[in-house]
């Protein structure tokens, strides 16, 4: 007799893993909602609270720092206790954690419970999920499947945004953070019943897989902190990983830890009202769908390494030319938004391809994992720093003109990372 999770995946008319990845895709949409909560309720804490920029900005940079630095550990307990058990487990710290966010009333409380419990329940869904799904459950699309999932976050802050500045700005914060907590709710029960950890375990093999493909073996069992530790260690003794991970430490410096944080309280500076303010986060948004799921699809048939190159530095020009934007008014900003949200997290399927390729693909979720955290250190130090950076001079000038000269470094790192990593992987004829 069959057992019923197979009977269960033949009810889905697809291959099944076209049915994880949606369920992936559906909780990293919501777990970016909570993420994109900052950028709108910025401006109402400091003037219900009569905080300044610095208190919001180390609240924030907290929970983007620990966004990183839980991903690796979540990725090597995933390894253990499975990809649907680590979902559940981030929902519900996320949605028990944003309820309580509610009845702060002291930049501690701000701290504690957004920098601190947030930070932690976010970091348990991030990028290591992509990277997991696409390599258990994808042999053909690899590079798409990353872009579909990475592009939740776009999708994220494009559904909520607009909706939680609207609301910030009527009912009150609280009611928008309300909102994210039902969101949260709803995508859970999804997880626990649909999500499933590989093809192996419904009898199928991987989309796209040959029929002489096998599964890679399971890694031994190992103290599953030390287990982080380690991959961290192999990864720092090799050049590629130091490259990736400070091309990544530059990437966050200049997406979620800059523009993410800090745009919509610089344009309501530049007197464009909140809402509006959040629609061109938004468009960002829009545009980074495009672009993310673009990258995918190049990633499966080009260089990885110009890839990153052609993305870095175009975003480094773009933010060098913000000032420019903000001076030609509404049509300005709209061309800075679409040109930035091509390129917002493109560089994620070439630096998971490029990392799967280095460190093969049943390690890649830990090892990927450090990586985000590199990336998410970056946007914690430009998070605080661009706030500091505001009450001492006034402005953001300076921050985001930094952040555009990095991004040039970056581009030129990326084209050292060695050739042979850059590969793009095959796709299976079946799939095609």
């Amino acid at each position: 007799m069959p057992s019923p999770r197979r009977s269960a995946a033949r009810l889905f008319p697809w291959h099944y893993a076209w049915a994880v990845a949606g369920i992936a895709f559906l909780a990293m949409l919501f777990a970016a909602g909570v993420r994109a909560v900052p950028a709108v309720l910025m401006v109402p804490l400091e003037a219900e609270f009569n905080w300044d920029r610095t208190v919001v900005s180390a609240g924030v940079a907290l929970n983007i720092l620990l966004f990183g630095l839980c991903g690796p550990f979540a990725a090597s307990v995933m390894e253990r206790v499975g990809m649907r058990a680590m979902m559940i487990g981030g929902l519900v710290v996320m949605a028990c954690a944003v309820a309580a966010a509610t009845a702060i009333q002291t930049a501690w409380q701000f701290t504690l419970v957004w920098g601190l419990v947030v930070g932690i329940g976010s970091g348990v869904i991030a990028g290591w999920v992509a990277a997991a799904v696409a390599n258990r459950w994808f042999v053909a699309r690899r590079g798409l499947v990353v872009g579909l999932l990475t592009a939740a976050n776009a999708t994220g802050q494009l559904i909520f945004l607009p909706i939680l500045a609207a609301i910030a700005g009527g009912p009150g914060w609280r009611i928008s953070l309300l909102l994210v907590v039902a969101c949260l709710l709803v995508v859970l029960p999804l997880v626990a019943i649909g999500m499933r950890e590989r093809p192996g375990d419904l009898g199928l093999r991987a989309y796209g897989a040959p029929s002489t493909w096998w599964p890679p073996p399971s890694l031994a069992r190992v103290n599953l902190f030390l287990g982080a530790l380690r991959t961290l260690a192999s990864g720092l003794r090799h050049r590629d990983f130091l490259l990736l991970a400070g091309t990544f430490f530059i990437c966050g410096a200049s997406t979620n830890g800059l523009v993410g944080t800090h745009l919509i309280s610089h344009s309501i500076e530049h007197g464009i009202a909140p809402v509006a303010a959040a629609s061109f986060l938004s468009i960002v948004g829009i545009f980074d769908i495009v672009g993310t799921i673009a990258s995918g699809w190049l990633t499966d048939r080009f260089d990885s390494r110009l890839l990153l190159a052609w993305y870095y530095g175009l975003r480094g020009i773009s933010l060098v030319f913000l000032p420019q934007a903000y001076e030609a008014g509404l049509t300005g900003l709209t061309i800075f938004a679409i040109f930035y949200g091509l390129d917002w997290v493109a560089t994620v399927p070439p630096t998971v391809q490029l990392t799967a390729a280095i460190f093969g693909r049943e390690r890649v979720a830990t090892h990927f994992a450090w990586i985000v955290a590199s990336h998410q250190i970056g946007a914690a130090a430009i998070a605080y720093l661009a706030g500091l950076s505001r009450v001492w001079q006034g402005n953001y000038g300076l921050a985001f003109l930094v952040s555009g000269l990095l991004c040039l470094l970056a581009a030129w790192m990326a084209t050292r990372i060695a050739r042979g990593a850059s590969a793009p992987v095959a796709t299976s004829p079946a799939a095609a």
